[in-house]
């Protein structure tokens, strides 16, 4: 990466992040590649075609994005995919963002990944100031690991996740619920976490971009799930919040807290205050819709007044709800587009 320039401070008077809903958007999740050395069953096919390498941000770039967005009062940021850790330098892009939590401008830079790189990374994440941590797990089976992600090995994001822990990042493991995959292992998976001091999110799947597989055979809903949990747990409302979408629930067995994010089941629009950037530099105002703005033409071509300009644009745009929903057998997705191409 080329020399960094100061810090930024937030100037008094600075352009508004509130949508035209009057949702303060905070919170933005930044795609750095849409690679991943992992096939999971239900994000991706087993032979993906991935974007050229030229038509992505640059990590200077991305950084400046990220500095835009500080300017105008977001104050958590996370960094995604993909796998990030798969895009050479991240650590770098991480301290670039970093740098903002020393000044009070930023809250939080968080970092999604599936632990298999981790190793590699954690001591120079917590360096650059990453103090949590989004693990994708979706089981604790070696066999059924490989199954559902095709090429994945277990030991090797255990490792990862230890290696994050021993760096001092806190492990939050994300567990996508899937009916005849891994619901049987939601309470094993539970009671491992409040072993290992983790939280643990669960998650409906969503139906983005085209699979192998049919989603009508994999969605189970938490509503569901979490009426079952409650036969063998004591379950209380929590008012924690970590930036997201997940709502949750104190487990008084294994004292730690469980995170439902249920998109299908129990839309949570209204409180929406995220923005995703794709790694093209597209402006994703909501996860369930194709309407996106142009940074990277706004970056590229009139600086920081054109990239004020677009954000402003996105914002106006922001639609009030996405209408995600699994449709009959065969049915296409609600949107063409991957989630590792959006970001997670």
């Amino acid at each position: 990466m080329t020399t960094l320039a100061p810090p930024i401070t937030v100037p008094a008077g600075a352009p508004s992040m509130r949508d035209a809903f009057g949702r303060r958007i905070d919170y933005l999740r930044i795609s750095v590649t849409d690679r991943c050395d992992l096939r999971c069953r239900y994000c991706m096919s087993e032979t993906m075609r991935f974007l050229p390498r030229d038509e992505l941000l640059t990590l200077d770039e991305l950084a400046d994005v990220a500095d835009a967005f500080v300017a105008r009062g977001v104050k958590r940021i996370r960094l995604t995919g993909g796998e990030p850790l798969s895009r050479r330098g991240l650590p770098d892009l991480a301290r670039a963002i970093g740098r903002h939590i020393a000044t009070g401008a930023l809250d939080e830079l968080t970092l999604t990944t599936n632990a298999t790189k981790l190793a590699d990374h954690a001591e120079a994440l917590a360096a650059a100031g990453v103090r949590r941590i989004n693990v994708s797990l979706d089981s604790l089976d070696p066999d059924r690991f490989r199954h559902i992600t095709r090429t994945g090995d277990l030991a090797q994001v255990m490792t990862g996740i230890a290696a994050g822990k021993a760096a001092g990042i806190a492990i939050k493991i994300n567990m996508v619920a899937l009916k005849g995959f891994n619901e049987d292992e939601i309470v094993p998976m539970l009671l491992w976490c409040g072993e290992q001091g983790f939280e643990l999110t669960l998650i409906e799947t969503m139906p983005l971009g085209v699979v192998d597989e049919d989603r009508t055979d994999r969605y189970l809903p938490l509503d569901g799930v979490r009426r079952d949990l409650e036969q063998r747990f004591t379950l209380t409302p929590d008012a924690h919040r970590s930036g997201g979408p997940a709502r949750y629930v104190r487990v008084a067995e294994t004292g730690g807290r469980l995170g439902l994010i249920t998109p299908l089941t129990d839309n949570f629009c209204e409180g929406c205050n995220r923005m995703r950037v794709t790694v093209q530099g597209r402006l994703t105002m909501c996860l369930g819709h194709a309407d996106d703005v142009d940074l990277k033409q706004a970056l590229r071509g009139g600086g920081r007044a054109a990239l004020d300009a677009a954000i402003d644009e996105a914002l106006f745009r922001k639609p009030e709800r996405h209408h995600f929903e699994i449709a009959g057998r065969g049915a296409a997705p609600a949107l063409a587009r991957h989630m590792s191409v959006t970001g997670g």
